[in-house]
């Protein structure tokens, strides 16, 4: 009983250890892709050892950060009411979308600076998903443009968003005028 116990105190440590790692990780990267591996755990407050006992790689914290950023995001995104005009959805969307986008933009980099490309793409399926769904309603809905393909759409709206992110960044675009630029943009392009 003993074992068991002491089993479970350092499974749950680890664990802790882990989720420390990972938030620590996704805080560095998404203000510095570059952000190494030493900073990463000492942010968390981990040695190296423990770091790379639960992630071998650079690539390994930097995929498990970029996942728990979008699983973070996914939960954001389904509780926005996806009912009505695929206009209004889009409009919803595109404020929550925004956002997240601007949160994550540095850690797409670093994730696009160490994993395949398809793995990024990969990784970004449910959003894709999300989009390409509510583009095909706008369309059946006789609201958004048919005279462009949908997968087309959806890459531009993609790019209008990270677009902005990196306005922001550079300071040409003031944040608080994000998000309406991004809507007015993408619903210009949708409505065409």
């Amino acid at each position: 009983m003993a074992v068991s116990s002491a089993g479970s105190r350092r499974r749950a440590d680890a664990e802790r250890n882990i989720a420390r790692i990972v938030s620590a990780a996704r805080e560095l990267l998404s203000s510095d892709p570059n952000a190494t591996t030493d900073d990463i755990a000492r942010a968390a407050g981990v040695g190296r050892m423990t770091l790379y006992g639960h992630f071998r790689t650079r690539a390994e914290l930097v995929e498990a950060a970029f996942v728990d950023a979008l699983r973070a995001g996914e939960r954001v995104l389904s509780s926005i009411d996806q009912t009505g005009d695929a206009r209004e959805v889009m409009t919803r969307l595109l404020a929550s979308s925004w956002q997240l986008v601007a949160e994550s933009a540095a850690l797409l980099t670093a994730a696009e600076g160490v994993l395949p490309a398809g793995r990024v793409r990969e990784l970004h399926a449910d959003p894709v998903r999300r989009m390409t769904e509510l583009v095909r309603r706008g369309q059946d809905q006789g609201v958004f443009r048919t005279d462009l393909p949908t997968s087309w759409l959806v890459s531009v709206v993609h790019y209008i968003l990270h677009g902005a992110a990196g306005e922001v960044r550079a300071g040409r675009l003031p944040s608080h005028d994000a998000a309406d630029m991004v809507t007015k943009s993408v619903q210009s392009v949708l409505t065409g």
